[in-house]
């Protein structure tokens, strides 16, 4: 199975949903009210439903927690979710319905890029905090609004790419291809990647995008290695990511491949195959052995 490379940040997904609730629903107790609702857009189904359920358990436990100490305004919490099904259309449609018809008071989600610069702009239109705890997309939170409810606690996808390029570039990368995810995801991270590689003076062997409905990236592959690619930079989902490794495996190219924490998301050792373990992902926090007291609550919990 693939494994973490370095900490960015000491942010659990499960622990950031904790501290944010607490932070969002503050207030005293009154008497008993209806449940005041959490909204979450996620992705439920497909692939990436793993990383959907990883984001309810996370809620789960922080709604638990604040819950037991009664509530927010002596009211309960109540999540309420909705599938996105990895779609920009679908999610800013959930995402609507969950404000509007069910009344949320902030929603939770973005486990895709594109999926949460869809409801960016519905967020800020209709004035309901929009709390990013996956998608790393930098434009997520810089989008210009004069009026932003938009939040986060992701690394963005500019402090991923440099920590990225820094970890192969110790580990002896000169000249990196890149294998992107063709979405504003994969475009946020090629201007990352590319500023982190000028700062260190490192070219690069080209770009090459993939599709979420690739079943063979051997071409863009093929381009890459006659480049005089050394190292892959790979962003992208579980599925094409799951792609790339098996296509470098028909082409017999043992290459290093450094990623984005998207395959970290689902599925990826199961369709990725044996070598799956060439890939080295980055992850924001991990359980060890030896976690906070936050972390060790947050796993028992769990």
């Amino acid at each position: 199975m693939a494994f973490p490379l370095l900490n960015l940040q000491r942010l659990v997904f499960p622990v950031a949903a904790a501290v944010t609730l607490n932070v969002v629903l503050s207030g005293g107790a009154q008497a008993a009210e209806p449940p005041i609702k959490v909204g979450l857009v996620a992705a439920l189904s497909g692939q990436s439903a793993k990383s959907g359920e990883a984001l309810t358990r996370g809620l789960t436990i922080a709604i638990d927690e604040v819950n037991a100490k009664g509530g927010v305004l002596g009211r309960p919490l109540e999540l309420v979710r909705r599938d996105d099904e990895s779609n920009p259309s679908k999610g800013m449609l959930a995402a609507r319905e969950l404000v509007q018809r069910e009344k949320v008071t902030v929603l939770f989600g973005g486990l895709d890029t594109p999926v949460s610069l869809a409801i960016v702009p519905l967020a800020n239109q209709l004035k309901v905090p929009f709390m990013g705890i996956w998608a790393a997309g930098t434009k997520i939170t810089e989008n210009g609004a004069a009026d932003n409810y938009v939040f986060r606690v992701s690394a963005v996808d500019e402090l991923v790419d440099e920590a990225l390029v820094k970890y192969g570039a110790e580990k002896g990368m000169k000249k990196p291809g890149m294998i992107l995810i063709n979405n504003p995801w994969g475009e946020s991270n090629e201007a990352g990647f590319k500023r982190a590689l000028e700062k260190r003076g490192l070219a690069n062997a080209g770009v090459e995008r993939i599709q979420d409905s690739d079943l063979d990236v051997v071409p863009q592959l093929t381009r890459l290695k006659n480049a005089g690619a050394d190292t892959l930079l790979m962003v992208g989902n579980v599925g094409p990511s799951a792609q790339v490794v098996k296509s470098l495996d028909r082409m017999g190219w043992d290459v290093p491949v450094v990623s984005h924490w998207g395959p970290a998301g689902g599925r990826f050792g199961e369709l990725a195959g044996p070598n799956a373990s060439r890939v080295h992902f980055i992850q924001t926090y991990v359980f060890t052995e030896h976690n906070s007291a936050k972390g060790d609550a947050v796993f028992a919990a769990l």
